[in-house]
């Protein structure tokens, strides 16, 4: 694997307990990173911390929440106050076929996922 001179480093992924957020998780913590993922789900995120913690031995803390809320965004920097990374991976609208009043649902998905994913940013 390629050294990124990024070990011992402390990064706060979001959306981390599958698809990008999992894959980008898992290689931090492979490059010697210790890892606090974000999701909403805290069953799914659990499993996704131990499965990570057994392939890579690294450290890996586990936070539930939503990071487009205050709350959310709370809970991961007082598990990593001063993160070295971040990779602001957070969803968007629900999957699927827009129903008639699509459009207006997909825009305040979208920008809530945005405004949160900019809090999250300024605050780091």
């Amino acid at each position: 694997m390629l050294d990124l001179g990024i070990a011992g480093r402390r990064a706060i992924v979001c959306a981390a307990s599958k698809g990008l957020g999992r894959a980008c998780a898992m290689a931090l913590s492979r490059a010697g990173v210790a890892v606090t993922i974000t999701a909403r789900t805290k069953e799914t995120l659990e499993q996704t911390a131990e499965e990570i913690r057994a392939a890579t031995g690294g450290t890996v803390t586990a936070v539930a929440g939503d990071i487009t809320t205050e709350v959310g965004r709370a809970a991961a920097l007082a598990a990593c106050p001063e993160p070295d990374i971040l990779v602001n991976n957070a969803g968007g609208p629900p999957h699927g076929d827009f129903p008639p009043a699509g459009r207006r649902m997909a825009t305040s998905a979208t920008g809530a996922s945005k405004t949160g994913r900019r809090r999250l940013t300024a605050t780091c």
